[in-house]
């Protein structure tokens, strides 16, 4: 039997299994009518790595969900890791096993989006670069020819292609793991042969991203919590 909690069973007509965990790190088994419990606790078991991996993920993006008050040890997030926050005279953001953050930034003011908004820039900054390099990676890939990389404030879309082949990823996206950041690299790139979410588009990115199912699931169980 699995030693890890099943929060909800769904079952239904469907003819696959299927797990995932949630935003508030809860696990959902969506099974078919008739498969039996010891066979789904079997799954479940054998898939402990993957879930506990998940779950610990929840449990750190809802952590570092909360209202940012920019004090030493607070945590944020990049590319799916934690970093711990630590006030320094310099004047400039630098990320290595911590995130050093200017202190002179907002000790003047009297609220803190002096300190929020350096770290939006700062942020942007590293999701031109790192989103650039892996539209670059995919296009070389793929050959799908694009016009160039801009970085958004969106707050409810996530990324975007123009009619002229301008790809639009939101800043926030710098926080979520690199294999989210690749799903949608991929998945707007794929905008540039079929402008639509058609049978096509979908099958276009399962080719490059055999699993963007479950990166996809992913985003729209976890995104809320990328942001500051």
């Amino acid at each position: 039997m699995s030693q890890i909690k099943i929060d909800k069973l769904v079952r239904s007509k469907r003819k696959t299994i299927a797990l995932a965990v949630m935003a508030d790190a809860t696990l959902i088994v969506r099974a078919p009518m008739r498969t039996p419990l010891s066979y789904i606790h079997d799954l479940v078991a054998k898939k402990s790595p993957w879930i506990k991996k998940r779950k610990a993920l929840a449990n750190k993006l809802n952590n570092a969900y909360e209202p940012k008050e920019f004090v030493d040890g607070e945590s944020f997030l990049y590319l799916g890791d934690t970093y711990k926050l630590q006030l320094s005279e310099q004047k400039e953001i630098k990320l290595t096993d911590r995130l050093i953050f200017p202190r002179a930034d907002f000790l003047s003011r009297t609220d803190l989006s002096c300190a929020k908004e350096t770290m939006i820039a700062w942020y942007r900054v590293q999701a031109l670069k790192v989103i650039s390099e892996r539209v670059a990676h995919y296009s070389r890939m793929t050959g799908w020819e694009y016009k160039s990389v801009k970085i958004s404030n969106a707050k409810k879309r996530w990324g975007s292609c123009s009619q002229s082949g301008t790809l639009n990823f939101s800043w926030r996206l710098i926080m979520a793991p690199p294999e989210i950041v690749d799903y949608l690299v991929v998945h707007e790139l794929a905008h540039l042969k079929h402008h639509n979410h058609s049978a096509k588009f979908w099958s276009t990115v399962k080719v490059i991203l055999p699993d963007y199912k479950e990166r996809d699931r992913w985003l729209k169980e976890n995104g809320r919590s990328l942001n500051l």
